[in-house]
């Protein structure tokens, strides 16, 4: 990592009145710079250059903070991912019946997915890239457990209940979800373009949410 020591004008200003450097204030705002820049243009089409230009810090901050441009997008991914998995948290599914939990749990992705068209970019980035910065991201196979382990203890609810059947893997259950909430944002262009019908109208919005929600349900139940 370069030696480099955060300066007086390298670097934001904390806001808290003390006038003292603040390195997760400076952190944040690369990272929240960069993700715009990565989503907009890929990986191979951005340049730490140009993300420097627009922050309240240096190029030589930015790899002072994640090394080279490899480790700013890899620090991307992870904070995309941290996100939706902290709002997830905080549904309380777990107090919630199995078929309820499912529906919010669905309607919740939906949702932040279509809110959130540059997490959708980054993960069809990424993809591109064959997964090789993920690959390099112990943080970021953590951050995902914790979805599975929800699908599973929905999914284990439901079927001691007989509400839906055996023999579901929850990491297939939750790639069929994230497949029916993500092609809805990623293919938005292409359909509405396509079948004259604008996708991103509220009121398409609302029935296709309806139908991926009800599509998850019916692949569950006996």
């Amino acid at each position: 990592m370069h030696d480099i020591k955060p300066s007086s004008h390298a670097a934001k200003r904390s806001t808290s009145g003390r006038g003292g450097y603040d390195p997760e204030l400076t952190r944040q705002n690369i990272l929240a710079i960069a993700t715009k820049e990565f989503a907009e243009k890929g990986y191979s089409g951005a340049r730490v250059d140009e993300i420097a230009a627009q922050t309240n810090t240096s190029k030589r901050m930015i790899y002072y903070y994640f090394e080279d441009k490899e480790g700013l997008f890899v620090a991307v991914l992870e904070d995309a991912y941290r996100r939706i998995r902290q709002i997830e948290a905080t549904l309380d599914l777990g107090g919630l019946e199995p078929e309820a939990a499912i529906r919010a749990l669905v309607g919740f992705t939906f949702d932040y997915q279509n809110s959130n068209e540059d997490f959708i970019r980054l993960v069809m980035v990424e993809n591109i890239h064959q997964g090789v910065h993920l690959a390099r991201s112990r943080a970021i196979q953590e951050l995902n457990v914790s979805v599975i382990n929800t699908l599973r203890g929905i999914y284990e609810r439901g079927v001691k209940d007989g509400i839906f059947r055996k023999g579901i893997d929850e990491i297939d259950l939750h790639m069929t979800i994230s497949a029916l909430c993500f092609f809805n944002v990623s293919n938005r262009a292409t359909f509405s373009q396509i079948f004259k019908r604008d996708m991103a109208s509220a009121d398409m919005l609302a029935k296709r949410r309806e139908t991926v929600i009800d599509t998850v349900i019916r692949y569950l139940k006996k």
